[in-house]
């Protein structure tokens, strides 16, 4: 009955890395939008808002 040797080091930075690859993964599902994402989004406002300001009336007369 030989127990494997293990370098107490290496396990444990195996286990921070898989901690922090998870902690990462449920960020990325709460928070995140790829960047393809995001610029397809920002397409969309950029394109509503020029529809809305195309229909937009411009103020007649004197201001002064």
């Amino acid at each position: 009955m030989c127990a494997e040797i293990v370098n107490l080091r290496q396990q444990r930075k195996r286990n921070e890395r898989r901690k922090s690859e998870q902690k990462a993964a449920e960020n990325r599902a709460l928070h995140g939008l790829t960047k393809g994402e995001k610029q397809r989004e920002k397409l969309e406002r950029d394109k509503a808002q020029r529809q809305f300001d195309q229909g937009r009336r411009e103020r007649g007369g004197d201001e002064a």
